[in-house]
């Protein structure tokens, strides 16, 4: 689950990291009041879950109130399109903070790294906007360190990153608390990143973090029960902030064959079938096990938010999910629906004949294999 910048600045107060002060607006008007009230010298940042807000012109510094309020009026209900997301999202909301005068830019993270099966602290001298390239042309200027788990972070180990990394040396005495804050707060929210680009040194002298990026372990969320009710507003796309109000695993693709399937092993199989076709899945859905018709039948309506789906397969295994249950579910979402594009359906398992006989009823293409299943739906979306 991915927070906000301001939902991850507000995070980080709570362990005492500092950040610039600031509050959200949703309108001009607000936004107004917010700037009146820091002192008029402000930044103003677009609240969206995407990577290069600032090159996009989602961030911009002002000096009066006015201005930030007329900049945020314009930026609200403005889809931003970035490098990183060429689709773009819709700015639902701003976040106005104090303008810090920074005389160097940092970077440091927190980061799960599965190969070495540690948490790594990453810092650079390099911070700002361009990391990405950094990381891509100077790896050697960012500098990781793998937590001992059993003895944990240690000042005199972030210290030598600090001098490795060739981050200005007055702001080691202020970093190395605010990476033990940073790593307490990684470590109790159940973080899978949590990110600091960039963490500033200002001019008169002190260290904080002026942006920031978190992303929650969704398997955690039973512990953070004020981080899950969050729910949709985590989501990057409109329709996984749906999916995620109706407690669906769904991730769109950039396909145009829609898939619903029972188990993610099962998911994945069909999405390679797919593309052994040569087509492309417009997105990744797991039903979920023991799955009702109702569930289905929401599943089936989530599938057809996406405008880009010109046909649908769907891949049951029945375990505990029965298959005439799933075989309901498809067949009166299809109906309400009034679907016009080419559905093939495979079920195998718990009642699947059952389940064959209903589909029957609807003129839906069978299948008997996976393979099958994608070369059909393959053919009949053609090219």
């Amino acid at each position: 689950m991915k927070l906000q910048e301001y939902q991850a600045k507000e995070l980080l107060e709570k362990f005492r990291v500092p950040v610039p002060a600031g509050s959200v607006a949703t309108n001009g008007g607000e936004a107004r009041e917010i700037a009146e009230r820091l002192g008029g010298r402000v930044v103003v940042k677009a609240q969206v879950l995407m990577g290069g807000r600032g090159k996009a012109g989602g961030v911009k510094v002002f000096d009066d109130a006015e201005q930030a309020s007329v900049f945020a009026a314009d930026l609200i209900g403005k889809r931003l399109v970035s490098v990183q997301n060429p689709q773009g999202m819709v700015v639902e909301k701003v976040l106005v903070s104090e303008r810090i005068e920074i005389e160097k830019e940092f970077y440091s993270a927190i980061l799960l790294d599965r190969a070495a099966q540690r948490d790594t602290i990453m810092v650079s001298a390099k911070g700002g906007m361009d990391i990405e390239e950094v990381a891509a042309s100077e790896p050697e200027a960012i500098v990781r360190l793998a937590v001992d788990s059993k003895w944990g972070l240690c000042d005199y180990e972030i210290r030598a990153a600090l001098v490795a990394a060739k981050i200005n040396p007055r702001a080691h005495r202020q970093m190395v608390p605010m990476i033990h804050a940073l790593y307490s707060a990684y470590k109790e929210s159940d973080a899978t990143l949590l990110e600091i680009n960039p963490c500033a040194l200002t001019k008169d002298g002190k260290v904080v973090a002026a942006d920031a990026k978190v992303i929650i372990d969704d398997n955690a969320l039973f512990r953070h029960p004020d981080y899950a009710a969050l729910g949709s507003e985590s989501a990057e796309d409109p329709i996984e902030a749906e999916a995620v109000a109706r407690g669906i695993a769904y991730v769109r693709l950039d396909g145009e064959i829609g898939v619903i399937g029972n188990g993610a092993g099962l998911v994945m199989l069909t999405l390679d079938e797919i593309a052994k076709t040569g087509k492309k899945a417009a997105n990744f859905l797991d039903v979920g096990g023991g799955a009702q018709a109702d569930r289905v039948r929401s599943c089936v309506e989530l599938i057809f938010m996406d405008p880009r789906v010109k046909g649908l397969l769907i891949n049951i295994f029945g375990g505990i999910t029965r298959g005439d249950e799933v075989a309901k579910g498809v067949v009166e979402a299809l109906q309400d629906l009034k679907v016009q594009v080419p559905v093939v359906v495979r079920v195998e398992g718990t009642n699947a004949e059952e389940a064959r006989s209903i589909l029957a009823t609807a003129n839906l293409t069978p299948a008997k294999t996976v393979q099958e299943a994608a070369e059909k739906i393959a053919s009949l979306v053609g090219s």
